[in-house]
């Protein structure tokens, strides 16, 4: 009998694949083999480190070994530094109230707990305030001010905020108040009437110290102050650690002294002398670590930071890491730990309803009265909904951003008449969220941030030309092939090069987050032999190279979110980050799926029938040779590899089988119809 089923739908599945565009790092093999013969490391990881600028055997064991370079004094890098320092020391000295002014995200709020605890253990009289998100929003303001004036405050810092706060620091100073800012913000047109300025976008693009975070200039200052003082000592290492929780929590890049001072403060958290650090530790499930790696920063104790940032009063993270009694550290960081779960739901609920909005915009799009252009249209995402909690809408902006590859400005109502929308934004990069909204200046109220976020606000009644205006300004800058999720890959490894001394060498280029990214692999023709969905979204697989050969290497790989793809292909090249499991003891290297696209054929996939039967076949380029691939419509799949005599046969989640394709084989005819279907083409 016939089989009726269609040979194109044996390839279906290649349709519920990430919609990605990749970007592979040019292999450089000379350099790479230079550096690795210097370094003792592996040609990929040597790879790596050119792809990051380390483009010579010095500069990467300078890279390597980042406690051997010679910094120069932040005093020389930042002009306003000592004129800072001249205020505060004899503020400290007359004994004048001293208020710091900090933020409600994990920079601002372990900015100020720095320097809390630093200028408290130098001698000073210090408080502290911090705007509310949802009533007043980012950055110093006029009420902030006055009440600080009325307590008889004589000196302000800012931390991590204040570069764009022109009245209420002109406030400040019509009162008679010094006003220092420490801010890393982008810098506007023209800055405000402070005292003193330390801004790491006022010093040279050259300086280490460029990329800090505002918790780094808390902590430059903070040390200055206690050599100028002699009392370095009374600081111990308390400040390095929260310096590390706040620079990785806030995404700053790894580089320069961010990367050699997070180096050394993750070595200090796993013991760390704070107690709201190690109670924070505790209720995260990650006490007896023995050592402490930026991912776990940056999704287990960041998350529980920001979290109460976005939803509940900061004053809970500020006395987490500011105490010294225990049992208060621990009340607080479990406080942090149910703040951080109702921040999830938010999150979840949010992030579906933002999806059921923008799929009804893709599919009524080309209506008249659809309400907004879908996302390759516009190019650009403009979602504002009311009853959207505004604490937790960037981190939708980011998967939102993530799924459907544009830049997305997200935001809610802040009053019942709908008549005033606050609301946050993420970016792709050939897009600059600052820009942009420079771009829309007169439309909006107050608006802020950097190339990759910001955030914003306007009336209601501009709604409709703030995404036209955004939409404008994305055709400018995006073309349609910007227009799909980025994965940036290193290089192409092969499983045989995947072991536990490759990972090893990767915690050489520790720590890796932002500029310093994990390295990303990929490799061709994985087969998928097993996969299963667990948890919300996620799918487990089991992948093996080199044919599908049982006795071929096997890893556990995790693909997270990507339940919308399940069930993935047999076959597909793969981009992963490595990483272990560590189960009763026994370290097991793993992968983390970041992409996948179905492998590249030589020729196009060919229909072909064969003793009334329907296949299609395609040649694979794969790291040993040309493989020959046909499948039928029951889901079997031959794989045949260049001059070999043996071949694989796979079926729908079964072990993969060895077959002879030599005559007479029962495969032999059915390949050499095959081959005869693609000459053919050819012709």
């Amino acid at each position: 009998m016939v089989n009726q089923i269609s040979p194109p739908l044996v390839l279906s599945a290649f349709n519920k694949l990430p919609d990605q565009r990749w970007q592979i790092a040019p292999a450089q093999d000379r350099q790479a083999g230079a550096i690795a013969q210097t370094t003792h490391l592996s040609p990929l990881i040597a790879q790596v480190l050119l792809n990051r600028g380390i483009a010579s055997p010095e500069q990467a064991q300078l890279f390597l070994h980042p406690e051997s370079e010679v910094l120069t004094s932040p005093l020389e890098d930042f002009e306003d530094l000592p004129l800072s320092l001249e205020l505060l020391i004899n503020a400290i000295n007359q004994r004048q109230k001293i208020a710091i002014c900090g933020d409600y995200d994990a920079d601002g709020m372990t900015s100020t707990a720095l320097l809390l605890r630093a200028l408290r253990a130098l001698g000073a009289l210090v408080d502290y305030a911090i705007p509310s998100r949802m009533s007043e929003g980012y950055g110093i303001n006029q009420r902030i001010v006055e009440e600080f004036y009325d307590e008889g405050v004589k000196l302000i810092l800012t931390v991590d905020n204040g570069i764009a706060a022109h009245q209420p620091i002109a406030r400040a100073r019509e009162l008679g108040l010094a006003v220092i800012i420490t801010d890393h913000h982008d810098l506007p047109p023209t800055l405000p009437d402070a005292n003193a300025i330390l801004n790491p976008k006022l010093i040279a693009e050259t300086s280490p110290y460029r990329g800090v975070a505002g918790v780094g200039v808390a902590y430059i200052l903070a040390i200055a102050l206690a050599q100028s003082l002699g009392k370095t000592h009374e600081l111990g290492n308390s400040l390095l650690e929260l310096f590390t929780l706040g620079t990785i929590a806030d995404l700053a890049p790894l580089t320069g002294v961010n990367r050699r001072w997070v180096r050394e403060g993750l070595k200090l958290l796993p013991k760390s002398k704070l107690a709201g650090v190690q109670a924070l530790i505790q209720v995260t499930g990650l006490s007896g670590a023995k050592q402490m790696k930026p991912e776990a920063i940056g999704f287990r104790l960041g998350p529980r930071i920001n979290a109460v940032g976005r939803l509940a009063d900061p004053q809970i993270v500020i006395e987490l890491l500011t105490t010294d009694d225990d049992g208060i550290a621990l009340e607080r960081a479990m406080q942090c730990e149910q703040i951080n779960k109702q921040r999830q739901q938010l999150c979840e609920q949010i992030e579906q309803e933002a999806i059921a909005i923008v799929e009804a915009a893709i599919n009524q799009s080309d209506r008249p009265e659809a309400q907004f252009a879908a996302p390759a249209e516009g190019r650009v995402l403009v979602v504002v909904q009311p009853h959207w909690h505004h604490g937790v809408i960037g981190i939708v902006a980011s998967r939102l951003v993530e799924r459907y590859g544009v830049p997305v400005f997200i935001g809610t109502y802040e009053d019942a008449a709908q008549t005033h929308i606050r609301g946050s934004a993420r970016s792709i990069p050939e897009f600059n969220v600052f820009d942009a909204l420079q771009f829309c200046h007169d439309l909006l109220g107050r608006f802020g941030g950097h190339r990759a976020a910001g955030g914003f606000s306007l009336e209601a009644a501009n709604l409709g030309a703030l995404r036209s205006r955004l939409q404008t300004f994305a055709h400018q800058c995006l073309q349609p092939e910007h227009l799909k999720p980025l994965v940036v890959i290193d290089t192409q490894a092969t499983f045989d090069q995947l072991d536990l001394s490759l990972y090893a060498q990767i915690d050489a280029l520790h720590p890796c987050g932002i500029e310093n990214p994990d390295p990303v692999f990929w490799s061709a023709n994985v087969r998928i032999d097993e996969q299963k969905r667990i948890g919300k979204g996620h799918i487990k697989l089991i992948v093996s190279q080199d044919e599908g050969m049982p006795e071929a290497r096997k890893f556990t790989a995790i693909a997270w979110r990507w339940g919308d793809y399940y069930p993935l292909p047999n076959h597909l090249d793969l981009a992963y980050r490595l990483r272990t499991n560590d189960w009763n003891g026994e370290v097991s290297l793993e992968l983390e799926l970041v992409g996948a696209r179905k492998p590249a054929a030589i020729a196009t996939p060919v229909d072909f029938w064969h003793n009334d039967r329907a296949y299609t076949c395609e040649v694979l380029q794969h790291t040993t040779g040309k493989q020959l691939r046909i499948c039928n419509g029951q889901g079997k799949e031959l794989i045949i590899q260049q001059g070999q005599p043996m071949g694989t046969l796979n079926q729908d989640q079964r072990e993969p089988t060895s077959v002879s394709v030599c005559k007479p084989s029962p495969y032999y005819e059915v390949i050499k119809a095959a081959l005869s279907a693609l000459e053919k083409t050819d012709g």
